[in-house]
């Protein structure tokens, strides 16, 4: 579970920190107070996107942090194998710095990618955005949820067709290479039989361009190096150091402690001698040969007039050359070759069509089960009439998913065939049909925290209050984090947090605080009375928490 959330210098929160607790945790507070700040803070740590203009005015950086509490075998077991392992204690710390420039990300002070943040925190917690069941009117999303809903199914299946689909297209795109005409044909053999022979002309070898450039610089900058070596020969030869050494060597005549520096001073000698005698053994070898240079200059130009046309270096136009050569053995071999590439076409498609097929039965059959759960659901949120099922067609290509299309269907009147959801739900439907999903892939994927930010968009009444049911029941299984405008759902609240703005100084901050049950009462005649607060109101909510109190 989720257990502690620190915010600091973004946008509006100049610091927050917030403990939540078990069960069904509510935010509330003004339009406007910051709620979709704190759940943005959480969607931004998970690795989210997140741009510099976060970061409040006058801070050189925003900073996020979440402290998961991890108690499941089984979930630890799944971290490790991400290569994250909990503390001694359990704890899964993550959190973001966001900089003007760039942001880090960091799990138990380890930094990671934003591709293994995601792949970490997805066993940890659940976010239903404001506006993400407006998802539900695309039916890639429906196949989507049903292979959440049976993953560790479908799984190794799409694995195996997305490597068949990756070689059943390189065989494709290769037969297609075979549809040219005659003459078409002819001319790219003459031209490869062209390319090939001016590649194996010049006889190009490894390490060859190397040592010519090595040999080339010498040859070119002849005059410097016998003009520089001259200058050293020069100095050693004015006999620096003998002379330094015969006057230590008197002086340590006197001086036994000096005897060290005589004894470096004969190395140095010495040293200096054999190095003489190297500048001028050099100098005697030094030959420059206009003819060697011009040769030398000459095979250079060739090597590098071969690499431009086929490889920047002698490597790649060496594989350059044999990808020529079985280009040319294919064209000369131009039936045999098709044939092939069509036999290992059919073979590959068939293999495609098999795997395909696997998924599809259990898809299939997983929908049965995964329709039942989801209309029970409905059920549970004031759907009183409903009928929901899954339909599927088959596509006329291959995918690397499959060839499934897959989409739900809905009745909410009694008499009334099932239709496509994008066609009868409306924005309040759609939500409660997220919440109905969200709730069976909990159960099935065991994910600790789920996070609902404003789920009530478009619901009231007797459907709210089902809402506020449905997500209690969630809560005795789950941590469950909600923001909510309504009553109804925040009575249902274990801990209940407020949101507020406030200006001060000429800045605006937001802040949250844990509510006790007196402070509970007054948010929720808040939610109830509007504007102004009576006894009635605070009446009112005292006893829809006590009835919420019950309800649970």
């Amino acid at each position: 579970m989720l257990l502690e959330l620190h915010v600091k210098n973004l946008a509006l929160i100049e610091k927050a920190d917030v403990e939540f607790g078990e069960g069904l945790n509510i935010l509330t507070g003004e339009t406007g107070a910051g709620k979709s700040i704190i759940i943005g803070s959480v969607t931004m740590a998970l690795g989210g996107k997140a741009s510099k203009d976060v970061i409040r005015r006058g801070a050189d950086h925003a900073y996020i942090e979440l402290i998961f509490f991890v108690d499941s075998k089984e979930k630890k077991k799944a971290l490790m194998q991400l290569g994250t392992e909990p503390t001694e204690e359990g704890m899964v710390i993550i959190s973001r710095k966001i900089m003007p420039s760039r942001s880090v990300s960091r799990i138990n002070d380890e930094t990671v990618t934003m591709a293994r943040l995601r792949q970490i925190t997805g066993l940890l917690l659940d976010i239903h955005g404001q506006h993400e069941h407006q998802s539900l009117l695309y039916k890639s999303k429906h196949l989507e949820i049903l292979d959440a809903y049976v993953k560790a199914q479908t799984q190794p299946v799409k694995r195996k067709i997305e490597e068949e689909y990756k070689n059943y297209c390189k065989l494709k795109e290769r037969l297609l290479s075979f549809k040219t005409d005659e003459d078409a044909r002819l001319r790219e053999m003459d031209f490869l039989r062209f390319e090939i022979q001016e590649i194996e002309n010049g006889e190009v070898k490894e390490g060859e361009e190397e040592e010519l450039t090595l040999k080339y610089r010498r040859f070119a900058h002849a005059r410097r190096i016998a003009e520089e070596l001259e200058n050293a020969r020069g100095l050693l030869q004015r006999d620096f150091a003998a002379q330094a050494l015969r006057s230590v060597e008197q002086a340590a005549e006197y001086d036994k402690a000096l005897e060290g520096i005589r004894d470096q001073l004969y190395d140095a000698e010495a040293i200096l001698n054999d190095a003489s005698r190297e500048i001028s053994s050099y100098m005697g070898s030094m030959e420059f040969d206009e003819e060697v240079f011009r040769t030398t200059e000459s095979r250079l130009d060739q090597i590098h007039d071969l690499q431009r046309k086929y490889g920047n270096t002698t490597q790649l136009m060496l594989e350059n050359l044999e990808k020529k050569k079985n280009r040319l053995e294919e064209l000369e071999n131009f039936d045999a070759y098709r044939e092939k590439t069509e036999k290992e076409l059919k073979e590959a498609q068939d293999r495609l069509e098999r795997c395909c097929a696997e998924l599809s039965k259990i898809r299939k059959t997983a929908s049965r089960q995964l329709v039942e759960k989801i209309k029970k659901g409905l059920l549970d949120l004031n759907f009183l009439d409903v009928q929901f099922d899954m339909e599927f067609d088959r596509l006329p290509h291959f995918t690397a998913s499959g060839y499934d299309e897959a989409q739900f269907l809905i009745s909410t009147n009694p008499g009334q065939p099932v239709r496509p959801l994008m066609e009868v739900a409306s924005g309040g439907e759609l939500s409660r049909i997220m919440l109905a999903i969200k709730t069976v892939l909990a159960d099935s994927d065991d994910i600790p925290t789920l996070i609902f930010d404003e789920i009530d968009t478009g619901i009231s009444g007797r459907t709210a209050q089902k809402v506020s049911e449905k997500l209690s029941y969630i809560a005795k299984s789950h941590q469950v984090i909600c923001i909510t405008h309504l009553p109804q759902i925040a009575a249902m609240a274990d801990t209940h947090f407020e949101i507020h703005k406030a200006a001060s100084e000429g800045s605006t901050a937001t802040s949250i605080r844990r509510l006790n049950r007196e402070q509970t009462v007054e948010e929720l005649a808040r939610l109830l009375g509007g504007a102004k607060i009576t006894d009635t109101v605070i009446q009112n909510a005292r006893e829809m928490k006590e009835l919420a109190d019950k309800t649970k």
